[in-house]
């Protein structure tokens, strides 16, 4: 099985697929993020792949073709060189903001020989419904057919294949010039077949759309400006365009450590990581997306006053319920089990939503226009609760299972939803609320600063009470509740660096063991050292973090601190969108003259 940051992403704003540097794609869900699987070789050796490549032996080199989600390898081998094209492709003739609203969910394949002449082998093992199907696979007069379950599959090509049971295979010699393209065109059982593609020409049109769309976004000038614009790309294909939504990543059950057990389905948007969603995008992509991403919180939230706690996080079409439940039949990525599909989080309160939607609203504040009664009923809505029920406790950022607690970015986040309610007071038509939005506001912020610091710690710690250092209270400067150069900040700072930082990589808490480092603590951390005019050292922390991203400029939820590897799913969606705030930050530091 390839390592995690084997993988690239391919991306059509409705669905994702990865595909191995050896040609091989082990994992796509073509109707949406979360639907389920044809190939899910990467958490199970008989969840079904799809690969092409040279038959004899070879070395790879990759990169993404400039400014899309399409993929280039190239196999060299001592007869040749061949190209490998791979790309979901998006609707017909779409360009700039339209791209992918109607993408057909074809996978296309090309392969150009280079110089000499190659033999190419090909092999197709669909295994539709997380590899619990094996399909019926039947030559039809369009190409072949591979049919189980709910998914009905056509593949068209213009080499001979073959029929092996329920695999498909071929072997040609390509030379000097030719090439050869597939089109794995995917619909559900009781979906019409629409018209098949022209594999070339609809992968032309996919580079010509995803470049269009790159074109309108490169607003962003500053350092790392490259690694930014992959970024920004990276959030561009993990939007479901139907909705607007954000997926945080688009596999599931990627361990957080391998052979343990937290493997978690993250094939959903979360709103509990929505202003730093929103600000990435603004900062890298522009205003479109981030309004249409409120827009999707706004909309699928619902009545706050009718429910027992706000959502953190819903499907990519705004669904509520992602009950979960275990694939007992895939053993998992190396053997890292149970595999799970759903997220029993929706159903755990965490306050720190609260701050996180109103933040939305107070970035956009300048474009949002009148607001809907329905708009500004939520955000009061928001507030309010945060003055009613930030003294109890909750799940907190981390989504543990172990119990509800006094967590300190959890009253934070209440805080800032009541510090931005009360300022975006006029726009909601609420000035009679500011005076009992401050007193809380007040009140909470003298329990933040005395219960929240430890003074056997010297800082700021994870709970009320506790002892323990959490990275999650870095965003407290991000967020504005202190400044960054404030004595008590700077103490919490130094604390994370000498007991949660290896080699620039941050862990969330004291006592974490093995786990992996969380990437966006280290990028919250690059944040906090700006605003404590670090700016040098922040640098140096965002070099040391991002030069660990795949050879595409990918990263996962989670880095191995023991050998540097990539663990967790995979790309994630908070880990780019840290590295794109981390950025601006540091832009804006040194724009300001504050570096060290």
């Amino acid at each position: 099985m390839a390592a995690i940051s084997d993988y690239a992403l391919l991306g059509d704003c409705h669905g994702a697929a990865l595909v191995s540097s050896d040609g091989s794609v082990d994992w796509w869900c073509p109707a949406r993020f979360d639907a389920p699987s044809v190939f899910a070789r990467l958490l199970d050796p008989a969840g079904g792949h799809w690969s092409i490549r040279p038959s004899g032996r070879y070395t790879t080199t990759r990169h993404y073709v400039d400014g899309t989600m399409a993929v280039r390898t190239e196999f060299r081998t001592e007869d040749g060189v061949l190209r490998l094209t791979d790309a979901l492709s998006l609707g017909a003739g779409e360009r700039g903001h339209r791209i992918g609203f109607t993408s057909p969910h074809v996978l296309i394949r090309q392969v150009e020989v280079l110089a000499g002449a190659v033999e190419v082998a090909v092999e197709v093992a669909a295994r539709p419904e997380y590899g619990l199907v094996s399909p019926t696979v039947t030559g039809v007069a369009t190409g072949i057919e591979l049919t189980g379950g709910a998914d009905r599959l056509l593949l068209t090509s213009d080499h001979e294949l073959t029929v092996d049971g329920c695999l498909v295979t071929g072997r040609f010699t390509l030379t000097e010039g030719q090439d050869a393209v597939f089109a794995l065109h995917h619909r559900r059982a009781a979906d019409p077949m629409a018209a098949l593609l022209d594999g070339r020409a609809a992968l032309r049109d996919t580079v010509a759309g995803w470049q269009s769309w790159d074109r309108i976004h490169q607003g962003y000038q500053g350092p790392y400006r490259e690694e930014v614009r992959r970024s920004a790309l990276v959030l561009q294909a993990l939007t479901y365009q139907p909705t607007g939504a954000v997926i945080a990543a688009p596999t599931t059950s990627l361990p957080e450590e391998v052979g343990g057990t937290a493997n978690w389905d993250y094939r959903f948007g979360w709103l509990r990581d929505g202003s730093f969603t929103l600000k990435a995008l603004w900062v890298a992509a522009c205003p479109d997306e981030a309004h249409r991403f409120f827009d999707w919180k706004a909309a699928s939230v619902g009545s706050v006053a009718a429910e027992d706690h706000v959502p953190i996080m819903l499907g990519a079409g705004g669904e509520r319920d992602l009950t979960e439940h275990i694939l007992e039949h895939l053993d998992g990525y190396q053997g890292s089990r149970p595999v799970r599909v759903g997220n029993d989080a929706w159903r755990q309160r965490q306050l720190d939503v609260l701050g996180e939607i109103m933040e939305c609203a107070w970035i956009l504040r300048e474009r949002l226009g009148d607001l809907s009664p329905a708009a500004s009923a939520l955000l009061r809505s928001l507030a309010d609760r945060a003055a009613d029920t930030w003294p109890e406790v909750d799940a907190g950022i981390w989504e543990g299972r172990e119990g509800e607690r006094h967590y300190l970015t959890s009253k934070l986040m209440c805080w800032v939803a009541l510090d931005r309610a009360i300022r975006l007071a006029p726009l909601l038509d609420a000035e009679a609320e500011v005076p009992r939005w401050s007193r809380a506001m007040e009140q909470l912020r003298t329990a933040i600063l005395t219960t929240g610091w430890s003074t056997s710690v010297g800082a700021f710690t994870g709970a009320f009470g506790s002892d323990h250092l959490d990275a999650g209270v870095l965003v407290m400067p991000i967020v504005g509740f202190l400044p960054g150069d404030d004595d008590r900040v700077l103490a919490t700072v130094d604390a994370i660096e000498r007991d949660l930082v290896r080699d620039g990589l941050v862990q969330r808490w004291t006592g974490s063991g093995d786990e992996g480092a969380f990437v966006i603590c280290s990028y919250w951390l690059v944040e906090a050292l700006v605003l404590a005019g670090r700016t040098e050292r922040a640098r140096q922390i965002f070099e040391m973090v991002t030069a660990r991203a795949n050879d595409l400029g990918l990263l996962s939820e989670e880095i191995d601190r023991r050998d540097g590897s990539l663990i967790g799913n995979f790309p994630q969606a908070l880990s780019h969108i840290g590295l794109i705030n981390a950025a601006w930050a540091i832009a804006q530091g040194e724009a300001g003259g504050n570096g060290s």
